[in-house]
């Protein structure tokens, strides 16, 4: 069993990670680190973890765990990677795993200089629609590809939290803008070359709060919007010559609604409907994450490939400064 410790007492990790890693079939919760002592030892007692600590060094020094989840605010993932890293740690690091594309050229050289493996949080593309939508693709289900459309909001605005607060790392950008850029470059292979957006920012926090992007991916284009102050919504539709898919709970499966993908044909004379019932993208995540550690083959997020989702958002916050075309 792949030995976990959790890097803090965040929701994420409370809500999703923890009970994702306690329900999986090759992991188990080994300990909890928080700066605070009492809450870590409460958390680890709620999931029957052996070990808690008072602070994340002093967890990394320890023999009692294999890797580590690291559910920070943004603005520390790439310190505390870092350091999980050099402490000989294996390091799953929550989305965005940087604010800048750039910072991962660090966080490349510490996963090479201690042989262990480092993979940004990006439990979607563990999730069978998305295979399903790759594959669809690829087999010219909807012919040529021509536009992918997306939208991903929610209402947020706690002056509290983290996603209102520029200094750890919040705003929508980095915080959702990361979803419709990423599902989209894995079922379609493509990098964005170019892109304009608007970027809207809020008064009192200074964070952006909606963006309206456009992406030019050589042969077809994307479009999405994204706001953290707007009615809840997530959809991905990808839209071909000869037919239509739609994922109408792209992101959050579950909590937006259910994990379907519809296929339509050119005059919406046909239609297939594929469901993924059970299929739970945090577990799936956290046990393909556990064997690549243990050695086997299993496919999992690189840094390469993060590096190259952040240079879309980087290029987004650019194009978001003016009204032209931004390079990637």
């Amino acid at each position: 069993m792949f030995r976990w410790g959790i890097m803090s007492t965040a929701k994420i990790g409370r809500e999703h990670l923890m009970p994702a890693i306690a329900g999986s079939e090759n992991g188990t919760i080994a300990a909890v680190a928080s700066r605070d002592a009492a809450k870590a030892a409460a958390l680890a007692e709620t999931f029957s973890a052996p070990h808690s600590f008072g602070s994340y060094e002093e967890m990394l020094a320890s023999d009692v765990i294999d890797g580590v989840y690291i559910p920070l605010p943004t603005s520390q993932h790439v310190e505390w990677t870092i350091k999980a890293a050099d402490a000989g740690k294996h390091v799953l690091c929550e989305k965005p795993i940087s604010t800048h594309a750039s910072q991962i050229d660090s966080l490349i050289a510490a996963r090479d200089r201690n042989g262990v493996l480092v993979s940004e949080a990006f439990m979607v593309t563990y999730h069978p629609q998305w295979t399903k939508v790759r594959d669809l693709i690829a087999a010219g289900a909807i012919g040529e590809l021509r536009h992918v459309q997306g939208a991903f909001t929610y209402f947020n605005r706690d002056a509290g939290n983290m996603r209102n607060i520029p200094e750890l790392g919040g705003g929508a950008l980095l915080d959702i803008g990361v979803y419709p850029t990423v599902t989209m470059r894995f079922c379609t292979g493509a990098e964005p070359t170019r892109v304009q957006a608007t970027v809207r920012r809020d008064p009192t926090f200074g964070t952006d709060v909606y963006s309206s992007i456009k992406a030019d991916c050589g042969g077809f284009e994307t479009s999405f919007y994204l706001s953290t102050q707007m009615a809840q919504r997530q959809e991905m539709v990808f839209h071909g010559e000869t037919g239509v898919i739609r994922v109408q709970a792209p992101f959050n499966t579950g909590i937006y609604d259910h994990a379907m993908v519809h296929l339509e044909n050119q005059d919406h004379s046909g239609a297939q409907t594929f469901r993924f019932n059970g299929a739970e993208h945090y577990r799936l995540e956290v046990e393909a994450f556990a064997r690549a550690a243990q050695g086997s083959a299993d496919p999992v997020f690189t840094l390469e490939n993060s590096k190259l989702n952040q240079k879309v958002i980087d290029a987004i916050l650019r194009a978001g400064e003016h009204d032209h075309w931004e390079e990637v």
